[in-house]
């Protein structure tokens, strides 16, 4: 049984970034293990995993993805005018209906 190898597998050319020393990568096979309602096979694809190794003397930082945001003094009365109005409208929802009689809500349509 032949196995799908993924091209390129050999070390990768970095252009232009003089901060990268070599980027190995390696083909690696997906699952095969899970099986569908007609117990038949189902494969995941095959993906290509790249371990980038830095030049000497470099260092990577990870970016800051969620920086926390700054509020001034007008933007929080103006949140919690939205706030109160939201939670006035949930009070509203939740409030009984006369004419159903003392059904509760989750009984109905």
């Amino acid at each position: 049984m032949a196995r799908n190898v993924l091209a390129a597998a050999g070390p990768q050319r970095n252009k232009g970034a003089p901060w990268v020393a070599q980027t190995p990568t390696r083909g690696k096979p997906g699952s095969n293990r899970k099986r569908d309602h007609r117990n038949v096979r189902i494969k995941k694809p095959d993906y290509k995993v790249a371990y980038v190794q830095l030049a000497h003397g470099q260092t990577f930082t990870f970016p800051d993805l969620f920086p926390e945001k700054k509020q001034s003094e007008g933007s929080t009365a103006v949140d919690e005018d939205i706030q109160d109005k939201f939670l006035e409208e949930q009070r509203e929802r939740q409030r009984h209906d006369p004419r159903r009689g003392g059904v509760p809500n989750w009984f109905g349509l």
